[in-house]
Order: structure tokens, then sequence, then C-alpha cells
């Protein structure tokens, strides 16, 4: 049965979180310690969902400090076969707007301080990532779109996934540019990865909020009016990809049977001699490893 897990981020994780009526609040732990807050669990039709806000209550947990492994564990642990996400992102390209969304097909991973992977000492798991973004779940997004209109949906692009917390330079920006990226970012890495490692077919849904640092900002502006404008046009964003992920889990039924190639990620994946695998790296790693090691 397939179950939903949203991953909520600036601004939308508490949109999505605040008064859930009839909700049941789960506090799990995980062999790699607690998520980023409680998991609420609830009903939207017919499709069971989980909400985590990404960035915990109030945004106290910055985008290197999420605890990624934990966060995806534990929606695993749960039951959930399938993630949304969402994140804020500057637009590198003048055709995404401030205010439209975002469903990527692509990410360059620029981040080094976050730990990677599920298996790190464990064992040697190595799972494919040439389609990052699960293409079954992220159609069905965009057939979707007609929900949210006038509001335009992006089909596909490459999210740049930087360290920060500090934006990027011009120059970097213009780098990023270059290389062909639509979307820059700080939280998509390496939750794509975790995810794929955990079997969840994952999708993305952004949200611009301005243009990164490439394109010059109206000089009558002031740094307060700026500021005012990119918390405005993310305020719009929420409120569009919240409509868009309500109605892709209003009409879930049309996806949910379909597998998606991330549910058998591992099967090809586990390069260790299993029977030399230690009896405790399988407990360790529980429900991310019982399909195949028991």
């Amino acid at each position: 049965m397939a179950k939903v897990g949203i991953i909520g981020g600036s601004g939308l994780g508490d949109a999505l979180c605040v008064d859930v009526k009839g909700a049941v609040r789960h506090e799990v732990e995980t062999p790699f310690g607690s998520p980023s807050d409680v998991i609420i669990e609830t009903q939207w039709g017919s499709t069971s969902v989980f909400l985590l806000n990404r960035h915990g209550v109030g945004h106290l947990i910055g985008p290197t400090d999420v605890n990624y492994r934990a966060n995806l564990y534990a929606l695993k642990a749960l039951g959930c076969t399938h993630i949304i996400a969402s994140g804020a992102v500057g637009s590198l390209r003048e055709e995404i707007r401030p205010k439209d969304l975002v469903i990527p097909d692509q990410i360059i991973d620029k981040t080094f301080r976050r730990v990677p992977t599920f298996f790190d000492n464990e064992m040697a798991v190595h799972v494919e990532l040439a389609v990052p973004f699960c293409p079954v779940l992220s159609k069905h997004l965009m057939n979707c779109a007609a929900a949210v209109q006038p509001t335009r949906v992006h089909d596909g692009g490459t999210y740049v996934c930087m360290e920060g917390p500090g934006f990027s330079t011009r120059a970097e920006s213009e780098m990023h540019r270059s290389w062909g990226a639509s979307l820059i970012g700080m939280t998509a890495a390496p939750e794509f990865k975790l995810a794929r490692e955990a079997e969840l077919s994952y999708a993305l849904v952004c949200l611009p909020s301005d243009y990164d640092c490439w394109r010059p900002t109206p000089a009558e502006l002031s740094k307060q009016e700026l500021l005012k404008e990119i918390i405005g046009n993310l305020t719009q964003a929420t409120a569009n990809a919240i409509a868009l992920i309500k109605e892709a889990i209003r009409r879930f039924e049309e996806v949910a049977a379909i597998p998606s190639p991330a549910h058998s990620a591992l099967e090809m994946a586990i390069w260790s001699r299993r029977d030399l695998i230690p009896p405790a790296s399988r407990e360790h790693l529980g429900v991310l490893v019982e399909k195949y090691l028991g």
C-alpha cells in the first residue's frame, strides 16, 4: 500500500504542519539520530500522508545541519513508499520566474559537509543515480499542474545544490548558468541520494523566490524592499506548491500501483559478500536492508 511522505522546505514546512486536525504525531528515533521534527501522519482522501518539516519548528536547522539520514530513515520506517519534497531555490534562467514552480529532473551536488550515504563503514553499496528523481512521481506532478493555473510549472531542469549557508558570488552564479543549470538551492542533496538508498520514490517541487545574484536587482529597491519582495514571492510559491501537492495526493491512485525504479534500487547495488556482512550491520541498518539481508 502506497504511503506518501511530504518533506516541507522553507515556508512550506511550517504551512503544511500547522493545525493538522485528527493527526497522529510520531516521535521517531532512528539508528542515525532524531529527525528534524515530529512526523505528522494524516489522511488526504484515500492516501496516508506523513508530513515532516525539514528545518524544524521555527526554521532553526540550517541546510548543512539537517539530519537527512534520520529524516529519510524515519519516513521509511513509518512505511512510506514515496516522497514529495519541496525547497526554495534561486532561478538561474530568465524564463523561470519567481512564484513559478519547477519539477527538476537532474541535479549537481556541490555539498561537502554532509554524510551522503546510509552505508558508510557498514558495507559497499552503489546505487544508480543517472536519473536522480523518480520519473513516475515527477510525471504525476506535471500531470497535476493544471490545478495551479495560471501558475507555470516547469517540466525538468538541473538543480545545483550548494553547501551554504552563504549565497553564491556573482561569478559562481554565472558559472552555474554556464553549466546549463536552472536552479540553485541548498537542501536537495544528499536527500535525493538517501531516498534512493532507502528505495523511496522521490520527486522535488522547487519554489523559485528570486533570480539568485546573476540578474541585477532593480536599483530603486532598498535592501528592505528587496527582502520583502523575496518573502512575498516565496509565500505565493508556497501556496502554489501546496495546491499542486494536494492535487497530486488527491489523484495518487493514478500512480500508486506503478513501480518506481527506486523501489528496487538495492537489488543490484549491494556489492559486499552477504555472508560476510556482520549481524550488527544488518541490525543497525534495519528497514533499509531487511528485504535483501533478512
